[in-house]
This record gives C-alpha cells, sequence and structure tokens, in this order.
C-alpha cells in the first residue's frame, strides 16, 4: 500500500524539491529514511513492494529502490521503468558484490549505494543525478539536425530512438546518451573523461567503472563489441564493425 508523507515545515537546504518515490519492504528502514528525506525538503510516497513501485512511479520525481523486494527483485522493477520512464534511479541496497552494481546500472539505474551509507553522501548523489537529468535538453531543443546515420545504424535525436538494419533497440536513456556523444564524431576517440562528463556530470560521485559497464551493454545491444572500439589508456570511438 502507497504511504505518502508531505515535507516538514522547516526543510534543509539540499537541492530542488522533488516527489520522491521510497521502495522498501523493511519498515523501520523506509521510516527513517522518510523523515530524513522530509528534513531536505522532499515529499515522499513509500511502497514495500515492486508491483506498488510500478504503479506509483508515475507520480515520482525520483525513486529510491531497494533491491530485495518480496514480489519481484528491484533489478526487475529497474528494467520495467526504463521501458516507460527516465525518472532518475539510485538503487539502495544491503547488495554490495561488484556483480549486483553492474546488473542494475544495466538495467537502467542512474547510481547505487550500499547500506548503511551517510545521508549526506545519499542527498548529494540524488543532487548529482537530479543536477545530470536537468541539465539533459528536452528531445530536439536546439538541435540542427533530428538524427544520425551511420552505416546500418540510425539514430532518432528528437524521439531518442535508435534503429540498427531497420529493427528498433531498446536502449536505457544512459547507453542513448553515450551512443549519441560517440555519435558526434564517429571515428574520433573520446576521452574516458569526456564522456563521463558529458554523458554523467563533471562532479560525478561514482566509479569509473560505470562507464565500461555501460560500453558493455551499449555493445551487446549493438550485436557486436566491435561498434565500440577501445582505445587503450584513452578512451572509445564508434567504428563500422566489419561483420556488424
Amino acid at each position: 500500500m502507497l504511504q505518502r508523507f508531505v515535507r516538514g515545515t522547516n526543510p534543509l537546504v539540499g537541492g530542488a524539491e522533488m516527489q520522491v518515490l521510497v521502495v522498501e519492504d523493511d519498515a523501520r528502514i523506509a521510516e527513517a529514511l522518510t523523515e530524513a528525506l522530509q528534513r531536505f525538503g522532499h515529499e515522499v510516497d513509500w511502497v514495500a513492494s515492486g508491483a506498488e513501485a510500478l504503479r506509483a512511479v508515475p507520480d515520482a520525481q525520483f525513486v529510491l529502490l531497494d533491491l530485495g523486494l518480496p514480489d519481484l527483485d528491484g533489478q526487475e522493477v529497474c528494467r520495467r521503468v526504463r521501458e516507460t520512464s527516465a525518472v532518475p534511479i539510485i538503487a539502495v541496497t544491503a547488495r554490495s558484490e561488484e556483480l549486483d552494481r553492474i546488473l542494475v546500472l544495466q538495467a537502467g539505474a542512474d547510481d547505487y549505494m550500499v547500506k548503511p551509507y551517510s545521508m549526506r553522501e545519499l542527498m548529494a548523489r540524488m543532487e548529482a543525478v537530479s543536477r545530470r537529468t536537468r541539465s539533459s535538453p528536452p528531445p530536439g531543443a536546439g538541435e540542427e539536425e533530428e538524427g544520425c546515420v551511420f552505416g546500418p545504424l540510425t539514430v532518432d535525436l528528437r524521439t531518442r530512438q535508435v534503429a540498427l538494419h531497420g529493427q528498433l533497440l531498446r536502449l536505457t536513456r544512459r547507453e542513448f546518451d553515450l551512443l549519441a556523444a560517440l555519435l558526434t564524431d564517429p571515428g574520433a576517440v573520446r576521452h574516458r573523461e569526456d564522456l563521463i562528463n558529458e554523458v554523467w556530470d563533471p562532479n560525478w560521485h561514482g566509479s569509473t567503472r560505470t562507464l565500461d559497464v555501460h560500453i558493455g551493454s551499449l555493445r551487446s545491444k549493438l550485436g557486436s563489441r566491435n561498434w565500440v572500439e577501445s582505445v587503450r589508456g584513452v578512451g572509445f570511438r564508434l567504428v563500422l564493425p566489419d561483420r556488424p
């Protein structure tokens, strides 16, 4: 059951106020997190299952997602959300293995935090993710060209759709932004730092491993790792593979 908590009257500073969806099956953790978010000026909806989360997502401006839910795994929830929404998501979980981080990032999460965590760090990460989302112009805004064609690959910047050999690909928001960044100059090497600054944020708090994870996921969806060539110690470039 969705429970809604209205922000307090004496919020602390911490970025723009948002409607935050907390997806957490542990009531004690959820209540403590809700209270802290209220102090930072946010309004909070709390649900305890994946099914409830999927129903509540359309009203949310930010999602804090636990992975160990009683019905659906948080990774599956994230994957389903990304089919219809670009709402910012931070996975907040007790799982600390690298594989868990990689899988949830591939599912479309914007960031990952392991319990226990400090509220200050969570607020900083939420603000950084929100800033990246706000700084991304709406599709078609200020674009002279609406699409790019690179061999059998077509990228529509206005609708954010990607087709390979005429077949639509389902990319996450980060995967699309990364592909668009590489397409700005096909064949040229894009430095790792430049890609992180452009696709994530100059003040990105996460691991640079995130870039490699998204490159790997993008290669997989393009059907060949040869689409994105690694230049050791420098970065990546988009190339036409001999066998796409």
